[in-house]
């Protein structure tokens, strides 16, 4: 008899965004000619940058060739992405970093559930709440969090909530922790931290001697001076910190899968004894046990990204991404709502009106404006009352998406 892994079964039926198709797809069947706007899951509608289209080809015809074929590629990514990621995304920022501190994967996604793989099942997380979904599922998976309360959260992590009070920014624990997952331009929220704010969470880790996993999958869409596009711009996070970047929402990879994770030499993790473990080094255990690396055509078109022309055209695509998100938070709170985000994120988050729940919201959204987006309940408890829509849509159906919440809601 084959037994299943019971801490699957502690999970919600399906994972937020399966539901929200699932929701959707109910409704199309039973009104078929309903003109449907989909600004909830955040996949992006812009296509891939012609310089990486253009490497691609070229990476592509050299696999077609015997003397240009490539194999097994390195497991961390190949040196010319790595090289470029560090000349590009770190080192103009005064952040020096190694080579073997750069590891290229197939996603963002992929490295924050996997990551916590190298933690004990005794570490103490804490999550801001609401959270990106895969933070909590994959520790829920490893046996980390204990069971579900009667709030629907779990009673090993310590939730750190977002609310209007305190800016949708977390506070510190007030009890110590192991593991901090921090995302910031945050989704589902699309709020910041000052360095300043973020220097706070450093020494923090420092003190207790925590990890923070830094997801900054939006550092791209960040337009203000103050706010840090890496957590390693703040003194003593290399002690402390892991940072995971992507190139899906920024250049268009979210078919194509490409992104990379920074580990510093200095974070260490320690054992029963006291002994500490560099956390590269069993990070570079796992990859090289799990994972053959992301193929030599996708980091040729990630590498293309760094060109001049790649540059250009990965900024006018933010850029038009930005004006979508600043249409929809400038249209929602003329139509009455309290709206939170699109400045530095493509997100928008509002608050529902009178007090509606959530998952209300949703049906009604969908069914008088025929327009989808995400239920804050799904990010977590003190995602209850509140919304997320995507700037990630084409310009027509921004526009008519917020014209119809105008009018129809």
């Amino acid at each position: 008899m084959a037994f299943v892994n019971e801490n699957y079964l502690k999970l919600p039926g399906s994972y937020l965004f399966s539901e929200i198709a699932r929701r959707v797809n109910k409704f199309k069947n039973e009104n078929p000619d309903a003109d449907i706007i989909r600004l909830g899951i955040g996949d992006v509608t812009r296509p891939l940058p012609p310089a990486v289209v253009e490497a691609m080809r070229h990476a592509v015809e050299e696999m077609g060739r015997a003397e240009s074929f490539r194999g097994y590629g390195p497991e961390q990514g190949y040196d010319f992405l790595r090289e470029k990621i560090i000349e590009n995304d770190f080192r103009p920022r005064g952040i020096d970093l190694a080579l073997d501190e750069v590891y290229v994967s197939d996603g963002a996604k992929s490295d924050t559930a996997n990551f916590q793989e190298v933690f004990g099942t005794n570490n103490i997380l804490a999550v801001s709440d609401p959270v990106y979904p895969v933070y909590v599922d994959s520790n829920v998976m490893a046996e980390r969090t204990g069971m579900v309360n009667a709030k629907g959260q779990f009673e090993k992590i310590v939730y750190l909530p977002c609310t209007e009070e305190n800016g949708m920014k977390p506070s510190l624990p007030k009890t110590r922790v192991d593991m901090i997952y921090l995302c910031f331009p945050n989704n589902p929220t699309g709020m910041t931290l000052s360095k300043a704010e973020l220097k706070q969470w450093v020494d923090y880790a420092r003190e207790h001697k925590s990890i923070i996993l830094f997801d900054a999958a939006y550092e791209g869409y960040i337009r203000q001076d103050d706010v840090p596009h890496s957590i390693f711009e703040i003194e003593g996070a290399r002690e402390v910190a892991v940072e995971f970047r992507s190139f899906s929402k920024t250049a268009g990879f979210t078919g194509t899968r490409c992104a990379y994770t920074i580990v510093p030499k200095e974070v260490m993790l320690y054992d029963s004894t006291g002994k500490a473990h560099s956390l590269n080094n069993l990070w570079l255990r796992r990859q090289t046990t799990k994972f053959n690396g992301v193929s030599y055509p996708v980091q040729a078109g990630a590498a293309a990204v760094f060109s001049e022309e790649g540059k250009k055209q990965v900024k006018a695509t933010i850029d038009y991404y930005m004006e979508n998100a600043g249409i929809i938070r400038e249209g929602i709170e003329k139509a009455g709502y309290k709206v939170f985000g699109g400045v530095n994120a493509p997100y928008i988050w509002l608050k529902t009106p009178d007090g509606m729940g959530s998952w209300d919201f949703f049906e009604k959204l969908l069914k008088a404006a025929h327009v989808v987006g995400t239920p804050g309940a799904g990010f977590g408890a003190s995602g209850e009352g509140y919304f997320r829509l995507t700037a990630f849509g084409s310009r027509e159906n921004t526009e008519r998406a917020v014209e119809r919440i105008r009018t129809r809601m």
